[in-house]
């Protein structure tokens, strides 16, 4: 039996140097004879790291060391996972349980499945990727310092996504939340008010003004409506006509005073079933703003207001 020479060398062929001088130039992806500039091959693959480093020893080159790091998560998160398709015959999917078993945080899994929920939520309720996020920091930052002991996860879920959405300006309702979450009113606002107090978090406070934008879409109104029923709600808030009354109160009383004032009538049914709120605290609302109809609707507001549009209460 002959032996064969398993090294193989890779020489120029046009100038046949014995001892080749090959240059690999990553930049263009060839592989190039330094002696005649002849090109041996084309496309080679770099295999070094997609970064630089400046680290004084090459063993620190942190290059292929998984996947990018969760600020969400703790731990290295530099994990390994055993496959369960192994051609049928069922040792790697038992070989994958047990794995999970034995490296499993309990607390980490949570942490996974919490961020889970509040993706879903987010999605369902139409919330943006950036209020998804400020929602996970909350969760975490609630789990690490032991806040809401004693709350459930859906509890604390619900709250996060509702202090989300006041610091980015696009307000939720407690009954919005409970909506998609099912969580009660009340735990919500007690989760609130407790995170509220040991948080430093810019929470700010939820007007009218805030609401007029999404009711007014909610009920197909066109802009003029929403314009001149955020300018009736600041006049009322200054002359104090609705004082005492939640801000959903007071901007489903005026969408429906306006609706009608500018030719586009709603119900108080139908607002209701936007707003969240009950057709007897439409009612209400819109009666005191009935009697103070002459001082909130001026020519500045609107030009030649008839108020003889508008419904005695």
């Amino acid at each position: 039996m002959s032996n064969h020479d398993l090294n193989y060398q890779l020489i120029c062929p046009q100038c046949r140097n014995p001892v080749p001088n090959i240059v690999e130039e990553f930049a263009s992806g060839d592989l190039v004879c330094g002696d005649c500039g002849l090109v041996l091959g084309d496309r080679i693959i770099d295999v070094r790291s997609e970064w630089r480093t400046f680290a004084n020893d090459d063993g620190d080159d942190p290059s292929r060391v998984g996947a990018a790091s969760n600020p969400l998560l703790d731990g290295s998160q530099l994990d390994t996972i055993i496959s369960k398709s192994d051609g049928g015959s069922g040792i790697a999917r038992d070989l994958n349980k047990i794995h999970g078993r034995s490296t499993a945080v309990k607390g980490e899994r949570n942490l996974v499945q919490a961020y889970k929920d509040i993706s879903s939520l987010c999605d369902r309720m139409g919330l943006t990727k950036l209020i998804s996020d400020i929602a996970k920091q909350l969760y975490k930052r609630v789990e690490d310092e032991k806040i809401l002991r004693g709350k459930s996860t859906e509890s604390i879920v619900a709250t996060c996504i509702f202090i989300a959405c006041r610091q980015e300006n696009v307000p939720r309702t407690f009954k919005e939340i409970y909506t998609y979450t099912r969580v009660p009113k009340r735990e919500i606002g007690r989760c609130y008010r407790i995170l509220s107090k040991h948080l430093s978090t810019n929470v700010g406070a939820m007007y009218s003004e805030d609401l007029m934008s999404r009711f007014c879409s909610h009920l197909d109104l066109p802009m003029n409506i929403q314009r001149v029923a955020i300018d009736i709600t600041k006049r009322a808030k200054d002359l104090g006509t609705l004082a005492g009354k939640s801000p959903v109160s007071v901007a489903a009383a005026c969408i429906y005073m306006v609706s009608h004032l500018l030719a586009s009538p709603k119900t108080p049914k139908d607002i209701a079933n936007v707003a969240g709120v009950s057709e007897t605290t439409i009612k209400n609302s819109y009666k005191s703003l009935y009697k103070m109809r002459e001082q909130l609707i001026t020519p500045d507001i609107t030009k030649n207001p008839s108020l003889d549009l508008l419904p005695p209460p």
